[in-house]
């Protein structure tokens, strides 16, 4: 047996965290690992390699900038792929790299292998050649994140059904893709393949894109994807899947028949729960699998906490890092952080970026508050004219008796960069009159802020001016 502090089950961005937060005020820590680089999903098969995949996909392409210069990069399907693979992978192994640096410079123990939840105070580890580890520890975390769903009406051993893991490795870009799921993965994923050249139909069961966003945001964004060649399918509850006389078939409710090349589905994730030994520990799940913890993190057993995706939404990495490093200062009474942000960002990597925090229009009626909204498009912006990248805005939502900042919702370049401006007004309590009393260097796209707090004073005194982008775009 062997003595620590805590032992952490999962090295993704939660259990990473945890870990060293834990190990930074001096305890003993191990993570236990089954997957040969740590970092989890979001460093091995989700939000890196994506993300990667989308800029790589629109520098070898000149996606969204052809029109600016007429010309675009030319490469055969072959070399294109072998070329996303390549600076994928590359970029994944850095960053998993800088994880077990991390982990090193803290003088945490990474062990390889499967672990589950023993005794009290004990996980134990099967490793890679079959022989077993007793650990014994007085915190344990559970941060094993989550995997994609797979519902049973998918055929996902059709060679050609993929999921967003799947995808990633896919030897060919297909003609014509369709995917399934109009959420944040889903539409990254059809964006992507969209600025690679294939035909996208986008499917969703609901009535509009990300249904969480600003709804004026989700509208945008579905104009913007049928601008840029993306066929978006709404309402499209029961789609089937199936393989008829050797063809893939996408079969709609209202009878009508998508034939792709390749399907992706992208609709919704599942918590890694599964051979944790949690039954017999006496750790508690809700209806959907997810492990139930307090407002600490500790689970229904006291000294196991949990965190990350494996507890549920937001499922965000940041949000799960936040996440594991609460837990640690609660388990050892370590008076550091003691919450989590109640509102971060949210950032989806679609082409065009979204990005969100705070109200949306919508909640603010909901709630009752007496609100305004200010807008400034990026086709009236110079740093966007200049890169030939002018969809989106930035909208502000703000009360209108103190005019204090309630929310910020982005489309366009670096919304997911831009809207951490915004995120920091609205924590302070501060109104839309720090962004018009602040200086901001000329040309940039921070500089909408500005623009977007003025046209909402505007619209307070009766004379709006940005309800709507030029009709030149």
């Amino acid at each position: 047996m062997v003595d620590f502090d805590m032992v952490v089950i999962g090295s993704g961005p939660a259990g990473e965290k945890a870990a060293a937060q834990a190990a930074y005020f001096g305890k003993r820590v191990a993570i236990v690992e089954r997957a040969e680089r740590p970092g989890g999903a979001p460093v091995n098969t989700g939000g890196i390699p994506t993300k990667t995949l989308r800029e790589t996909a629109q520098y070898l392409t000149g996606f969204r900038r052809r029109e600016v210069y007429g010309v675009g990069i030319g490469l055969g399907a072959e070399v294109t792929v072998e070329l996303l693979h390549a600076r994928s992978a590359e970029v994944s192994e850095l960053i998993g790299e800088a994880v077990v640096r991390n982990l090193d410079r803290h003088g945490i123990r990474l062990i390889h292998g499967e672990g589950t939840v023993g005794a009290p105070g004990t996980v134990n580890v099967t490793t890679p050649d079959g022989s077993s580890r007793l650990l014994s520890a007085d915190v344990v975390l559970i941060a094993t994140g989550s995997r994609p769903f797979h519902p049973p009406t998918i055929p996902f051993d059709d060679p050609d059904v993929h999921d967003s893991e799947s995808i990633l490795l896919a030897e060919t870009i297909p003609g014509r893709l369709a995917v399934i799921g109009g959420g944040p993965v889903g539409s990254e994923y059809a964006s992507i393949f969209t600025a690679l050249g294939s035909k996208v139909t986008l499917i969703d069961a609901g009535d509009r894109l990300m249904p969480f966003l600003d709804a004026e945001i989700s509208d945008l964004v579905f104009t913007i994807f049928g601008r840029e060649g993306m066929d978006v399918i709404l309402g499209s509850t029961g789609t089937r899947v199936e393989r008829s006389q050797g063809v893939l078939q996408v079969l709609l409710p209202d009878g009508r028949i998508v034939l792709p090349d390749k399907v992706l589905f992208a609709a919704g994730r599942s918590p890694n729960t599964d051979g944790l030994g949690l039954a017999d520990a006496g750790i508690g799940l809700d209806e959907r699998g997810h492990i139930v913890v307090d407002a600490n993190y500790q689970t229904t057993v006291p000294g196991i906490y949990a965190a990350g995706d494996v507890i549920g939404p937001a499922a965000l990495a940041s949000v799960s890092a936040e996440q594991g490093r609460v837990a640690a200062c609660h388990a050892f009474d370590i008076p550091f952080k003691q919450t989590v942000d109640p509102s971060p960002p949210f950032g989806v990597y679609s082409i065009p970026e979204i990005a969100q925090m705070g109200l949306t229009e919508e909640a603010a009626v909901k709630s009752g508050i007496d609100h305004e909204v200010g807008r400034s498009w990026f086709s009236d912006n110079p740093r966007s004219r200049i890169a030939g990248v002018t969809d989106g805005l930035i909208k502000l939502v703000f009360r209108r008796d103190d005019r204090r900042l309630l929310g910020v919702h982005i489309v366009g370049e670096e919304a997911a960069e831009l809207v951490h401006q915004g995120q920091a007004v609205v924590q302070a309590g501060e109104t839309i009159d720090r962004f018009i009393h602040s200086t901001y260097n000329i040309p940039t796209r921070s500089e909408a802020y500005k623009y977007a707090a003025y046209d909402g004073l505007q619209r307070l005194s009766g004379h709006p001016v940005g309800a709507a982008p030029p009709t030149s775009e």
